[in-house]
């Protein structure tokens, strides 16, 4: 058995901090109020993670790249009929990335929408007064109706295959997740996991987050 670093400690950050966020999002959407308020900054916060993980998914460590475990289609299908490469065991499996690319993009599209988005109650976007009346309240009811089904649902299949594969497949997902590290019966490359790759990723959310700060202002000059 190799023990090998499989996810640096960046991306277990923003797992576990974009958990932590959506959480808080779905409950300050139910209690509504002056909580929204908090639904707003926990949205921003999403999105400049969201923004920081797809840079990361192209220079980030070798296992957190777009490139290491997003496949095509034939690949896919071997994953599924038990043929896998035994280095698709390692990080995302092939399955796994589309869970992935899927949750990434349905979060991006929430908050998105949630930016133009005004319940005439408790929340206004930041950029509806950039946008038409129809649009705004289209994209009130996405972010209110489907986008919400559509996030909890695949939240919800991210959690039972985490728990199929420890209960039937006797993998630990989690574990790697929270330590890093993971113990595998082939050799495999350790991700980059050094103080100078940790400060990279540190600027480079900050440089996200700048850019959220930019898009959410936009209304305010638009409105000006």
């Amino acid at each position: 058995m190799h023990t090998i670093r499989v996810w640096d400690l960046p991306t277990r950050i923003f797992h576990w901090a974009l958990a932590g966020c959506v959480i808080g999002l779905v409950i300050t959407a139910n209690v509504g109020g002056n909580w929204m308020d908090w639904h707003g900054r926990l949205g921003y916060t999403v999105l400049s993670l969201l923004f920081f993980r797809i840079v990361w998914g192209f220079i980030g460590g070798h296992w957190s790249r777009f490139a290491t475990f997003v496949r095509g289609p034939s690949t896919v299908l071997t994953y599924l009929r038990g043929q896998a490469h035994p280095l698709h065991r390692v990080g995302h499996n092939p399955a796994g990335a589309l869970s992935v690319l899927a949750l990434l993009t349905i979060l991006l599209l929430q908050v998105a929408t949630g930016l133009f988005a005004d319940d005439e109650i408790a929340f206004t976007g930041p950029l509806v007064g950039l946008v038409s009346g129809d649009t705004v309240s289209q994209a009130t009811k996405y972010h209110k109706s489907i986008g919400k089904l559509l996030m909890l649902l695949l939240v919800s299949l991210h959690v039972l295959a985490i728990l199929f594969y420890k209960w039937v497949k006797k993998d630990n997902l989690v574990r790697p997740m929270v330590l890093g590290d993971k113990q595998i019966d082939v050799q495999a490359p350790s991700a980059a996991d050094t103080p100078a790759s940790r400060l990279m990723a540190l600027a480079v959310w900050a440089l996200c987050s700048v850019a959220v700060y930019f898009i959410v202002t936009l209304g305010q000059h638009g409105g000006a």
